[in-house]
């Protein structure tokens, strides 16, 4: 089909018409099946529904409306997705006129197979969705669904019920998507004292539509302990799901009902084609906006940039180190169709024609038809766009960094390349941004206890609230725990019994002191060891009190008795770490160098400690690094007595290279400056020997533990005072050091 330049805008007019058209039809004829108690209801209206029996103290009701409005809404996209899946093909015959018909007849073609698609597209939502379903939500509805508010009401709902485990679930789902709010937090730590309440409880209710991040997340992982296949396996995993989100979204864009734009009050042909224009190219702003929505983890509100370039730039190093280098290149060359001109890119293209000799042009080595297809459709529809913002007074903000400069008209170059500059200045300027910590800790504190010196310090280890202290134990007392450990240790303690939960070459054993205690109760470990390790806690926690300058208190929060093991045969040629690089109270996010304070992390975690028990073994130093998790700053080997304290935020990212040899042994101690998160098996441990006739363990660190109180509305929901419900130990306190 060939158009002469004199007749393109009125082409373009005519294109967008037709797309108009097409929605015109979908949200006001989409009536075409009579009501029925069968058909989807309104799922905005079950909500507010749900809402009113909330706060009607009508629990069960409220329950069933809530969840009957988030299966609702689920349901109704996937029906959307289904029909429109079903009428793709609709009309197929009129549009493969376009390129055979003669003159003007390929608009009648083009209007015949739009019509066709759009009646197949109302008669399917039809036959599934009542007609008041079928219309546009309010904004106020989008917002509460976008922050997973119905959880909030679910999780008091369900816990005014008795019904924990899902009143779990509730809180978890919604505190995914709002990390900063601290009465669920709070929530949450009570749901975990709880009886009946496991770990397994906290699930993502919503997790199904964030599948790719929970890749992402795991390939990461993989790439920290070095294993490259299975880190190749998910990243490829990670940018398929990538693009299948980004194409639901879109589907979501074509078949979700739409609002008209404002009448401007132009009654003519020309107002009618302004008009069909402003809706089409909503369409296509819609399907580009795509890529920050899935590109935007639940919680946060920036996307990150280029998230599917990094993705396949993580792929194609992965790949190429786990000596797949025809996928390696295959995926290169799949990255080189956003960023052509990288020279980083295109060196590593040159290392890879090496290692592979003249096998260069294979098909397997071919970049993705799906990369070529997203980036050649991107680029058709950016032009479109552009057009309109140079000639229909649109508005559009290209989300995408790799867009090429020919695509953007002439005339919105320069103010385009100035935003691109400002947002790479804003990159650079976060790059050289100097790390602060926030934790409210001050190293350089006084030592009082007698024999303890300070060996290494901010200076000495590169860093900040960093801090090496020796003669914390004497040799006769690493003898004691070390053998606590030897004949009371559980294989996989705090990882679900899980042998191996770090790397496949290491064993891992735990020990908590509310188990040494109720061990010594039976007879099976000694009173005093087990006293000791309950001490041992007490006593760094004064000596980190004082160096760090907190000026509130420190509570102990989790204390864990630990060793890891070399397994023997398996390190020839290892690569990996004893456990990975990470923070303690956020995720770390290397690529981006950002952490995030959000579950899973220990976010109520201030400040960390690990006291070593012995230095018989090879390997198993900690180290610390910047954020990008590979400029190591500071190493620390560990030897009986040796004790290293540091702030638990974003400036000490750490790890612990691998165990070779020998069996490593240390007590995890990690603190907070909230009474509300001090560790509760330590109080129960007390209990216990109180209750078998000894004396208290530390009474000083017995304190009444504060109330807390808020509002119950729709974005503050808490849940009410326990009164007399049991409570079970506090789950989760999982090693990190």
């Amino acid at each position: 089909m060939a158009l002469g330049s004199q007749s393109l805008s009125v082409y373009v007019a005519l294109l967008c018409l037709s797309a108009g058209l097409l929605f015109v039809s979908r949200s006001v004829h989409g009536v075409g099946s009579p009501q029925s108690s069968s058909l989807l209801q309104p799922y905005d209206f079950l909500y507010y529904s749900g809402v009113r029996a909330y706060f009607s103290g009508d629990w069960s009701r409220a329950a069933e409306l809530l969840e009957k409005s988030i299966e609702t809404k689920q349901t109704l996209l996937k029906v959307q997705r289904n029909c429109y899946q079903t009428c793709e093909e609709a009309g197929s015959h009129s549009f493969s006129q376009l390129d055979t018909v003669r003159d003007s007849l390929w608009d009648l073609w083009l209007l015949d197979g739009v019509q066709q698609k759009a009646e197949c597209l109302r008669f399917c939502t039809g036959r599934h969705i009542t007609p008041t379903a079928q219309l546009p939500v309010s904004t106020d509805i989008d917002y509460e669904f976008g922050t997973r508010n119905p959880y909030n009401f679910l999780q008091v709902t369900y816990y005014k019920l008795e019904k924990l485990q899902k009143a779990a679930a509730a809180a978890h789902t919604y505190f995914v998507a709002n990390p900063s709010h601290l009465e669920m937090r709070n929530n949450i730590e009570k749901y975990r004292r709880m009886e009946g309440v496991t770990d397994d409880d906290f699930q993502d209710r919503e997790v199904e539509n964030e599948i790719h991040w929970v890749l992402y997340d795991a390939a990461l992982q993989h790439e920290a302990s070095s294993d490259w296949t299975q880190a190749a396996e998910k990243w490829k995993a990670c940018v398929n799901e990538t693009l299948r989100l980004i194409e639901d979204c879109r589907v979501l864009c074509e078949v979700a009902p739409q609002h008209l734009p404002e009448d401007r009050g132009v009654d003519s042909l020309d107002g009618a084609f302004e008009k069909a224009a402003a809706l089409s190219l909503s369409l296509l702003s819609c399907r580009h906006y795509c890529v920050t929505q899935v590109a935007t983890r639940p919680g946060r509100i920036s996307a990150q940039e280029d998230h599917l370039p990094t993705q396949l730039e993580h792929l194609h190093i992965a790949q190429f180190k786990a000596r797949d280098v025809k996928g390696a290149l295959r995926t290169l060359r799949s990255l080189l169709m956003f960023y052509p001109s990288d020279k980083d890119s295109l060196d590593n293209l040159q290392l890879y024609y090496e290692t592979l000799g003249g096998d260069t042009e294979s098909p397997e080595t071919q970049p993705a038809q799906e990369i070529v297809s997203y980036v050649q459709r991107s680029l058709q529809e950016k032009k479109l766009l552009y057009f309109g913002v140079e000639n229909l007074d649109f508005s559009f903000t290209d989300p995408d960094l790799w867009t090429p400069e020919d695509v953007v008209p002439k005339a919105l170059r320069e103010s385009w390349k100035a935003e691109r500059e400002k947002i790479n200045e804003k990159i650079k300027e976060g790059e050289k941004q100097e790390e602060v910590d926030d934790s409210g800790f001050f190293s350089g504190g006084p030592i009082h206890q007698v024999g303890v010196t300070i060996t290494m310090d901010d200076e000495v280890m590169n860093g900040t609230n960093r801090v090496v202290l020796d003669g914390v134990m004497t040799e006769k007392e690493c003898d004691r725990i070390l053998h606590l450990a030897t004949v009371s240790a559980s294989v996989g303690d705090g990882y679900g019994g899980r042998r191996s939960p770090h790397t496949p070459h290491e064993t891992f054993e735990g020990l908590t002191v509310l188990r040494a205690v109720k061990l010594a109760q039976q007879g099976l470990v000694n009173h005093s060891d087990a006293q000791l390790l309950h001490e041992l806690g007490e006593r760094v926690r004064v000596l980190l009190h004082s160096y760090f300058r907190s000026p509130s208190g420190l509570f102990i929060s989790f204390t864990h008795l630990v060793c890891r093991s070399a397994v023997a045969g398996e390190q020839e040629g290892r690569l990996d770490l004893s456990h990975p690089v990470h923070v303690d109270n956020c995720l770390l996010e290397p690529g981006t160098n950002q952490c995030w304070k959000e579950p899973p992390a220990f976010i109520h975690r201030d400040l960390s400690a690990v006291l070593y028990l012995n230095d018989n073994f090879e390997g198993g130093e900690l180290f610390f690094t910047n954020r990008d998790t590979k400029t190591i700053t500071a190493r620390v080997k560990p030897s009986c007595g040796r004790l290293v304290g540091f702030s638990s935020g974003p400036v000490n990212p750490h790890g612990v290279t691998a165990v070779n040899s020998g069996r490593r042994c240390a007590l995890a101690l990690w603190f907070t400056k909230e009474k509300l998160y001090g560790d509760r098996e330590r109080e129960e441990a007390e209990d216990l020997w109180i209750a078998d006739g000894h004396a208290a363990l530390n009474k000083d660190e017995r304190e009444p533990e504060g109330s807390t109180t808020a509002a119950r509305n729709t974005r503050n929901a808490q849940i009410p005072k326990e009164g007399s419900r049991g409570r079970g130990r506090v789950t989760g306190g999982r090693d990190e050091l």
